[in-house]
C-alpha cells in the first residue's frame, strides 16, 4: 500500500472523529472580514464526538484501533466510545433564536491517534467551519494536510439545545448535545472511489456531537454619524 494511500486511510477512518468540527454549531464560526468584531466568541468550550455502531464497523473493516492525541480525552461509558476535545478558538453566530442558522469556524486542541496494521496516524490541528448545515474541515495526518469540502451534514435540529438566561449582550452558557453527523454525497462518492463498496450512504448517522462554551456575542455597532 502506497503511503498516499495509507494517508488517505487514515483520514478516512478519522472522518467520524473529525465530524466534531461542524459540532462546533453551538458557537463555532465564520471567518473572514466577519471576524473583524461582526461575530461573537466562544471560550471554555469543547465538544464531544461519540461514534456509531456504523462508524465502528467501518474502523472494524480496516482493523483500526483509535486512541487521543493530549490534551483530547477517550471517554468510555455506558453509551460507548467518544472522543473529548478541547475548542482553542471559535467565532461565530450559534443563531440561538434559528439554530439551523449557526455558523462559524473554529479549531480544536489535541486529536485523535488511529492504529491500523498497515501503520499508525495521528490526526491533529482539527480546524472546521459550518454554514447552512453543512460541515467541512481541515486537518493534518501524521504531517500531512488534509481537506474535507462539505463532508457531513449536521442535523442540529435533532440536537437538544439549552443555554442560561442572561440579559441581552452578556456572555451565555451554551450547549447543544445528541447533534447528528451524516456524511455528504460528495464525502459517501469520495469513499467509495478509495476504499469501494460499503453500507454507508447519506442516511447513515456516523456521530453524535455534544458542544459546550461560553458565547461572548460581539459588541453593539456604533451608531452612524450624521455630518
Amino acid at each position: 500500500m502506497s503511503t498516499t494511500r495509507r494517508s488517505l486511510l487514515g483520514a478516512a477512518l478519522g472522518a467520524p472523529l473529525l465530524g466534531w468540527l461542524t459540532g462546533t454549531a453551538a458557537g463555532a464560526v465564520d471567518g473572514g472580514t466577519d471576524r473583524a468584531g461582526k461575530l461573537g466568541t466562544l471560550s471554555d468550550g469543547w465538544v464531544e464526538v461519540r461514534w456509531t455502531p456504523d462508524a465502528q464497523a467501518q474502523l472494524d473493516r480496516f482493523h483500526a484501533m483509535v486512541d487521543v492525541v493530549a490534551p483530547a480525552r477517550m471517554v468510555l461509558d455506558a453509551h460507548g466510545p467518544a472522543v473529548h476535545l478541547p475548542i482553542r478558538s471559535a467565532v461565530g453566530d450559534p443563531s440561538l433564536a434559528n439554530p439551523p442558522k449557526a455558523h462559524g469556524d473554529g479549531a480544536l486542541d489535541g486529536g485523535v491517534a488511529l492504529r491500523t496494521p498497515q501503520g499508525n496516524y495521528r490526526v491533529v490541528n482539527l480546524a472546521g467551519a459550518i454554514n447552512d448545515g453543512l460541515g467541512s474541515g481541515r486537518c493534518e495526518v501524521s504531517g500531512a494536510e488534509m481537506g474535507h469540502r462539505s463532508a457531513f451534514r449536521c442535523g442540529i435540529t435533532e440536537g437538544k439545545l439549552t443555554a442560561d438566561p442572561v440579559p441581552a449582550g452578556k456572555p451565555i452558557k451554551v450547549r447543544l448535545s445528541g447533534v447528528p453527523l451524516r456524511p455528504t454525497q460528495e464525502a459517501v462518492d469520495a469513499y467509495t472511489a478509495n476504499f469501494g463498496a460499503h453500507p454507508v450512504t447519506v442516511d447513515t448517522v456516523l456521530a453524535y456531537v455534544t458542544a459546550q462554551g461560553v458565547y461572548t456575542p460581539p459588541p453593539p455597532a456604533a451608531p452612524e454619524q450624521r455630518s
